[in-house]
Formats: C-alpha cells, sequence, structure tokens
C-alpha cells in the first residue's frame, strides 16, 4: 500500500509520519520499537487490514530513526517527540478521525501507555510489551506503564508472543492482577518478534477495534 508521508517537527528533531488513505471508521497511530522501523511484517499485517477497514492509519517514524541512529532515545525524550506528533495529528482541520487508538511495538508500546493522558487518547494498543528485560527479575517490571491507561478508563489490548522473553501474555495478566479483567490480551504465535501477523495479530487488533466508540 502506498502512504503518504508527513514531516512532523518536534523538540527531538524532525519525525516522519506515513499517513494511510483517509478512512472514517476511526485512526490507530502506531510506532516502531527501539530494534526496528514502521516496516516490521507486524506494522504493514495491521496496516493493511485495519485500512481495509475503513480505518486511518499512521505509521510514525520517531526522529531518532530518521536521524540514522542505530540506539533510540531514551524514554523522556521519546515521549518529549511522541507527544508533539499526536497534537499535530489531532487538531485542525484535517485532525484524525475518532476514536484514537494510540500504540506500538515494544518500546513503542510503552511510549503510548506514558502518554496517552496528554495526547488525549480513546485506547491504546501494545504489541510485544516489553514487561521485563530478559534476565531481570519482578523488581524491574514496566507493568506501572501499562496501568497507566488501563487506571485512566481507556480501552487497552495487548497482543504478546507466546514465547516472549520479555514477558508472556500470562505473564502480563499475573502482573496486572486485579486489573488484568480491563485488558485484551492476545496470546499469538512466536516470540518478541510476532511470526504470524497476518494470520493473529492483525485478526486481534481488528476484533478490539471493533467494540471501541468514540468518546
Amino acid at each position: 500500500m502506498s502512504l503518504r508521508r508527513k514531516e512532523i517537527e518536534t523538540p527531538e528533531g524532525p519525525a516522519w509520519v506515513h499517513l494511510s488513505p483517509r478512512g472514517s471508521a476511526g485512526s490507530l497511530v502506531l510506532t516502531h520499537g527501539a530494534g526496528g522501523g514502521i516496516d516490521a511484517p507486524d506494522l504493514v499485517a495491521i496496516t493493511d487490514t485495519m485500512t481495509a477497514k475503513g480505518w486511518t492509519v499512521a505509521l510514525v517514524e520517531m526522529p531518532w530513526r530518521v536521524a540514522g541512529k542505530k540506539v533510540a532515545s531514551p524514554p523522556p525524550r521519546l515521549d518529549a517527540a511522541w507527544v508533539p506528533i499526536l497534537a499535530s495529528l489531532t487538531k485542525g482541520r484535517w485532525a484524525l478521525p475518532r476514536p484514537l487508538v494510540v500504540g506500538g511495538r515494544s518500546a513503542g508500546a510503552r511510549v503510548a501507555c506514558r502518554t496517552c493522558g496528554e495526547v488525549g487518547a480513546d485506547a491504546v494498543l501494545a504489541l510485544s510489551f516489553p514487561l521485563v528485560p530478559p534476565g531481570k527479575d519482578a523488581s524491574k517490571s514496566r507493568v506501572h506503564e501499562l496501568l497507566v491507561p488501563v487506571e485512566a478508563g481507556l480501552p487497552v489490548a495487548v497482543v504478546q508472543g507466546v514465547g516472549d522473553p520479555f514477558g508472556t501474555g500470562d505473564d502480563v495478566r499475573a502482573a496486572l492482577g486485579d486489573k488484568a479483567s480491563g485488558v485484551a490480551v492476545a496470546d499469538v504465535a512466536g516470540t518478541h518478534r510476532l511470526t504470524a501477523p497476518a494470520r493473529d495479530v492483525a485478526p486481534a487488533v481488528e476484533s478490539f477495534s471493533e467494540a471501541l466508540t468514540v468518546r
């Protein structure tokens, strides 16, 4: 699918937003992780599926990636870039249609969770949420980030590989505890790299989107 590229200035440098043809069902704004780009198979499969369902999809290349750097910026700088990107996409005459789902894979999912309130999101989609770094104990858990949208009352979907070394779907449910009932966790094939995006990742996202309504 041909996507239109838009450059957005941020305090961290320019970001590139790749926009699908405009759909009226809602908008999905996704960004990549720390080790890959917007050409990740899961992001591509989701884009194809959701645009076919009438959604507008925006894939965001963060400033560090646009600048050609190999190492992602630290979380505060990622957030500092993400917030103005979403502001540019959600204001003015050409603002993206609601509901607005923000998300991404791995580090991108963390950014979307941390900033969901500030950007005015209607829901959050976390692909391969990196719950606990491999080899670390539970004290390094990032579940507090995943709880930000949950505690704000937003619908949240987590799509997790059954062999993800950062945490499986069951690990996410256990970490959420009594908050787990408010999160749609989909267990799909793969490790941290989701290996069957067209078969099961995209359908899981589609199912989540069907339950959303404008606030």
